[in-house]
């Protein structure tokens, strides 16, 4: 597939996720794709899942732990096999009623017209401030986390 192609599926995947579509999205990775998320104790959604199932997973995980407030793709970078996409998002944490702010860089890989490896970054720190219940002051602030 040549650059645009990239470029489409991985709009076409950032659109399947904003309407909820997961078993579509899915369906645009090989069955043992990797999906590596910045480690973190306090972040259930975070670390390296392999396999569409596991991946399925992460989206579980992500859907309990957090609901979208906000969630923007800003730019898209392609070149050869990979697609680069810079965004934006605001998110609550369901457990603690926090929002915070996380730029964030997705780093596609793909093979034959399907995502072969994601790798993410985003703001460990503000997802661990809202998500990590018993943080010193947390419940009685109930304040936002914004930056």
């Amino acid at each position: 597939m040549g650059i645009q192609e990239n470029k489409k599926l991985v709009m076409d995947g950032y659109r399947l996720f904003q309407t909820g579509d997961i078993r579509n999205l899915l369906d645009r990775y090989h069955d043992d794709a990797e999906w590596i998320g910045p480690d973190s104790e306090f972040v259930p959604f975070a670390g390296r899942f392999h396999g569409k199932a596991e991946i399925a997973q992460f989206f579980q995980k992500l859907d309990q732990a957090v609901k979208s407030v906000r969630f923007e793709p800003k730019q898209f970078i392609a070149e050869g096999d990979m697609v680069v996409v810079t965004g934006e998002s605001t998110w609550l944490a369901r457990q603690t009623g926090l929002t915070y702010d996380s730029p964030w860089v997705h780093v596609f890989t793909l093979r034959e017209g399907k995502v072969e490896r994601f790798q993410s970054y985003y703001d460990t720190a503000a997802s661990e401030r809202a998500l990590h219940v018993g943080q010193p002051g947390q419940a009685a602030s109930a304040a936002q986390l914004h930056h």
